[in-house]
């Protein structure tokens, strides 16, 4: 079933029709016929009735859902599933709104699943090489704190800011990290710690980033006389990707709190890396990074 290709929601629930359908596609997605213990790897695992399995050095009892995001749901796996389906596959993501009235739940159960499944998202990357595009960009906030090239005319200004830095690699992944700052320092050490050294780095003229000429093969365009494009040397598909990122949080999820904009990023960052895959492919991936499991009070509370 892993290699089965599902590519709409009436598919989805002809592929998956009932709990069992679920829990042995994530056995087989998982486990592939070798069962691991989540509470000791190296331990012995005892087969029990009724999909559950004991651990020999633990004594404990787990199934395939437990220390995942679907850890003591009362949902059944189908309705995960097809929440899963809906956030990987809509371009600009699915309120909670939207996703309770789809699945038939309440509000608040989609805004928790939606969470959950949030929390997935983040997945490592390996460091980049080549033609890097590195830029920052503020989702809110006030425009008198922002880069000058980056402040909208006449705004009014808003409360709070919060400053995000992005690296794409040409015809490659992107990665976007929530930052405290835009210092020099800050900026510096994000992108060395995600860009191999003598990688081709592109940018505007932002102070802050004049350092990494030490260690990159770092060239910019001036933003604020008009320059946009020097041969190879811009920073169109970045900023690409932060118009995807704003028209889907202020157009779909319309506000996101300073604690939560990471994990909403990394939501446009791994549909963006992942845009080259099929959709059941993607879908797979993240069922493969689902031990994440959160409680609501975590959620609520940070």
């Amino acid at each position: 079933m892993i290699n089965k290709d599902f590519n709409s929601i009436l598919e989805i629930i002809q592929t998956f029709p009932d709990e069992q359908s679920c829990i042995d596609h994530l056995e087989e997605l998982r486990w592939n016929g070798n069962v691991i213990s989540p509470f000791d790897e190296t331990s012995k695992v005892y087969n029990c009735k009724g999909n559950r399995y004991k651990c020999k050095n633990t004594g404990k009892y787990f199934n395939i859902k437990t220390n995942t995001i679907f850890d003591n749901t009362k949902l059944p796996l189908q309705k995960w599933f097809l929440a899963i389906w809906l956030v990987t596959s809509h371009k600009k993501g699915i309120s909670s709104l939207q996703l309770g009235r789809d699945l038939n739940i309440t509000q608040k159960s989609a805004w928790f699943m939606l969470s959950r499944i949030r929390q997935c998202f983040g997945i490592d990357n390996d460091q980049m090489e080549g033609e890097i595009e590195a830029d920052e960009t503020y989702v809110g906030g006030k425009e008198g704190n922002k880069h000058a090239d980056k402040r909208i005319k006449n705004a009014q200004g808003g409360v709070g800011k919060a400053a995000v830095l992005g690296m794409v690699q040409r015809g490659g992944n992107v990665s976007a990290k929530k930052i405290d700052d835009v210092s020099m320092q800050t900026l510096s050490a994000e992108i060395m710690r995600n860009v191999k050294e003598g990688a081709k780095l592109y940018t505007d003229e932002f102070t802050s980033y004049k350092r990494l000429k030490r260690v990159y093969d770092h060239k910019f365009v001036k933003h604020s006389r008009k320059q946009y494009v020097k041969g190879r040397v811009h920073t169109n598909t970045i900023e690409s990707f932060w118009a995807l990122l704003k028209r889907g949080i202020f157009g779909i999820y319309h506000f996101t709190s300073k604690k939560h904009l990471q994990l909403y990023v990394d939501e446009f960052c791994f549909r963006y890396n992942s845009r080259q895959i099929t959709e059941s492919a993607r879908f797979n991936l993240l069922l493969q990074n689902i031990e994440n499991r959160i409680t609501y009070n975590q959620l609520i509370n940070g």
